[in-house]
């Protein structure tokens, strides 16, 4: 069965690789050279046209070179004539490179912080996970922890209203250290799940902002010693190289564990999510897909590299 026939063993599936298809269709409009490449054959002209696709799309210099010379190592063992072989070769590399993440063991309590600069969806992302752990049953709370900005309370309260879980807030310009403790103690002593907490979004520029990220944390811990059980980076997939520097401060603060790409829904195609893995060793975990509130998904590393290369489903 072919690279573009394998995801459709069962429904399930297929109705995600169609969701990929879907929310990336913006950028496979510019996936004509990606497309063209693999109809060529492997010389040094395919593997410098390859090179420079990859930095294009944000993969970063090191990352290109790093994966084409994975590829030609996988070439040379494994000849490939047609053009979807190249293509499902490519994949396998990039599979091999950035190993799927396991699901974490269930926990009776999870507190997972949201992390990111302003505008780059943080706080619709966190509506959209809150109501996908719903659709999975669990018991979700939001805490509006970014108390300098009015607006984002504003935002969170309807994402809040809009996906039906409760949120824990105060006026803008309270302590978020405070905000986030009482939230948390609240959420562990009347049973919830998974509690998302939003953070102050001009952290990596603003040293007393990076210091009460550090307060944030230790806070959490005095609720749960093992909180928060996961930090999460989110990541506009328009942000180019600057999501390096972005995601080097906060895993200084709090190390990473993971990362959420959004707006893969337009004309980017967010390659920068690669490039953070090979320095910080942080994986990507969701992917958003569109702006309805049930248009994020775990991330699927071949739909997404499928999306690039402008798949038809």
């Amino acid at each position: 069965m072919g690279l573009f026939g394998r995801i459709f063993k069962t429904k399930k599936a297929t109705e995600k690789a169609r969701k990929y298809a879907i929310g990336l269709s913006k950028s496979s409009t510019t996936s004509t050279a990606w497309d063209a490449l693999f109809l060529t054959s492997i010389n040094d002209d395919f593997y410098r046209q390859l090179e420079e696709l990859m930095i294009i799309s944000d993969m970063g210099v090191n990352t290109a070179l790093s994966i084409t010379s994975e590829l030609s190592h996988y070439f040379k063992k494994h000849p490939s004539s047609t053009s979807e072989e190249r293509k499902a070769g490519w994949i396998e590399v990039m599979q091999k490179r950035y190993i799927p993440v396991k699901e974490n063991p269930a926990r009776d309590f999870e507190v997972i912080f949201m992390m990111g600069v302003n505008g780059v969806g943080k706080t619709t992302t966190i509506g959209k996970l809150a109501h996908l752990y719903q659709t999975m049953g669990k018991k979700v709370m939001v805490i509006a922890g970014d108390t300098f900005r009015a607006g984002a309370i504003e935002q969170l309260t309807i994402w809040a209203e809009r996906t039906g879980v409760p949120i824990f807030k105060k006026e803008a310009g309270s302590d978020p250290s405070s905000v986030i403790f009482e939230g948390l103690k609240i959420a562990k002593e009347q049973g919830f799940q998974t509690v998302l907490v939003d953070t102050a979004g001009r952290l990596q520029n603003k040293t007393h902002l990076m210091q009460e990220l550090d307060k944030m944390v230790r806070v959490a811990k005095k609720v749960d010693e093992n909180a928060p059980h996961e930090r999460w980076l989110v990541i506009d997939a328009t942000t180019g190289q600057n999501g390096l520097s972005q995601a080097k401060v906060f895993d200084e603060v709090t190390k990473l564990s993971g990362l959420i790409l959004t707006k893969a829904d337009g004309t980017a195609k967010g390659g920068i999510v690669f490039a953070i893995y090979d320095l910080f060793k942080v994986p990507i975990r969701y992917i958003g897909l569109g702006e309805k509130i049930e248009d994020i998904e775990p991330f699927d590393l071949e739909n997404y590299l499928m999306g690039w290369l402008g798949a038809s489903f």
